[in-house]
């Protein structure tokens, strides 16, 4: 199916934007697909990446080429900040697929398909890097040691909400339905209201951002590139049952809002607080096979702050990839109302690889930092199943009620009932881990090891080699404070 784009003026609110028409094109080429395999072609206009040649294909057929995007991240050298243009691809398949990387500057000698732990064989012969997938999967592809110049390579499942041509014929006629077209579209703002879609097709990319705001039953679909470059693609702010599935963006927020969900959605950043997946005053959030690349925090979970008011609650996300090229993979409790105390409780981290970071700043280090200001509780949070590998620079475990005068106006209230279960830690590169209290008042009650594996060892009380007069927390290189009660590792 070929397709022409709709036409949309370049600044407007979702609620007046009508669409204009669809066209059948026989000469162009929106998507490819051969068996269980669908590619989308560039649009004019797109900045690609020639680093990389990226190939697919299923049951030793045809190879179908795969656009490579140039994305941007960001490299801290010293304490300076370096833009790097970075590759990302993306397909979608179902079954069993073939890829082939190409690596077009010279010759491969060695490579890593990441996260190690997914264990993906994958075969080198002169500058070709080869390896099947059997499921859908979010990659670095990184070539003789480039963490920077790599490839992020997505591998999709098969876009179930993709319109066929009989559904877009019945659509150009209800005005609660927007459709990017593949092609490539400027905007400012587009404001998505209640029980309209937006669905960014594969092969579209979206200069601008997309705001649902103050809307009930609304969704944002596709396999397109939601990318403003400086700004957040995606933002979510005083609205309920909300669905996000698919997108590409730089940045998310969810504010002031309940019952969202964020399914396939993948976000890089590359400029100054580039957080990824932001939380604030939300209730009902879940992140589902996601991707952040960030140049701040990966995810980010915090009261109110700013216009946004209130705590946060059941929040949940599993099966993630994170690398915080700048401060946190996971942060959560610094920014509240000192005046107003919030509660941020029943918070669920599962099924998580944590590739890299790099921190310099030792407020703002830890892989998992729980850090309680402005009067904010945190408590009720759970990690389980969390990969982590050989990070640049910063720490395990940060987990203090504390006041950060920089960005709060007061300590936190407490933290409780903090566990980590089943968490592993291979590299050499964790400083000092930190757990402490404020004062007798403000506590840290309750943090809870079960199978804390660093370097293949797991940190328990009775664990062989440890001397009788040490704390377990030394052998895990945890510094456990003052204002601290019950904390516990088991095996």
């Amino acid at each position: 199916m070929k397709y022409t784009n709709f036409i949309f003026s370049n600044s407007f609110r979702l609620f007046s934007i009508l669409l204009m028409g669809i066209m059948l094109s026989a000469g162009e080429n929106l998507y490819a697909q051969a068996t269980d395999i669908v590619t989308y072609a560039a649009p004019e206009g797109a900045k690609l990446n020639d680093t990389y040649s990226v190939m697919v294909r299923q049951n030793n057929g045809d190879w179908q080429l795969v656009p490579s995007y140039n994305v941007m991240v960001d490299e801290v050298a010293g304490t300076n900040h370096n833009v790097r243009n970075c590759s990302m691809a993306y397909f979608d398949f179902a079954g069993t697929v073939d890829v082939k990387v190409i690596y077009n500057k010279g010759t491969v000698d060695k490579a890593q398909v990441r996260p190690l732990s997914y264990d993906i064989k994958h075969s080198v012969n002169g500058n070709e890097i080869t390896f099947q997938l059997d499921c859908s999967q979010n990659l670095s592809i990184e070539v003789n040691g480039d963490i920077f110049n790599n490839l992020q390579l997505f591998a999709n499942p098969i876009d179930t909400y993709r319109p066929t041509s009989k559904d877009l014929k019945r659509l150009k006629k209800d005005s609660n339905y927007i459709y990017f077209a593949p092609g490539y579209h400027k905007i400012d703002r587009l404001t998505v209201g209640t029980n309209q879609t937006v669905y960014v097709s594969g092969g579209a990319i979206v200069d601008g951002e997309i705001v649902v705001d103050h809307a009930d039953n609304a969704k944002v679909l596709g396999r397109g590139m939601i990318y403003p470059y400086r700004k957040k693609g995606l933002i979510v702010s005083h609205s309920s049952n909300v669905k996000i599935d698919g997108i590409f963006t730089t940045q998310t927020t969810v504010s002031d809002s309940h019952d969202v969900s964020l399914n396939n959605v993948k976000v890089m950043s590359y400029y100054g607080w580039g957080d990824g997946f932001n939380v604030f005053s939300s209730t009902n959030v879940a992140y589902t096979h996601v991707f952040a690349r960030t140049s701040d925090d990966c995810s980010s979970i915090y009261a109110s702050r700013g216009e946004h008011h209130g705590g946060c609650r059941n929040i949940m996300m599993e099966d993630a990839v994170l690398w915080a090229d700048v401060a946190h993979p996971f942060t959560v409790g610094l920014h509240g109302d000192a005046k107003r105390p919030d509660t941020i409780e029943d918070l669920f981290y599962k099924n998580v690889d944590v590739l890299d970071m790099k921190e310099k700043q030792i407020d703002y280090q830890g892989v998992f930092a729980i850090i309680a200001g402005d009067n904010n509780t945190v408590r009720n949070v759970t990690f389980e199943n969390i990969r982590i590998e050989n990070f640049r620079e910063g720490k395990l475990f940060d987990i203090r009620v504390a006041n950060n005068k920089k960005y709060c106006a007061a300590p936190g209230l407490a933290i409780e009932n903090i566990n980590f279960n089943n968490i592993s830690y291979n590299g050499d590169r964790a400083e000092l881990s930190l757990i402490i209290g404020y004062n007798e008042s403000r506590k840290v009650k309750g943090v809870h090891f079960k199978n804390l594996v660093i370097n293949g060892e797991v940190i328990y009380d009775k664990m062989p080699g440890k001397p009788g007069w040490y704390k377990t927390s030394d052998m895990a290189s945890i510094f456990i404070g003052e204002h601290v009660e019950d904390v516990t590792f088991e095996k």
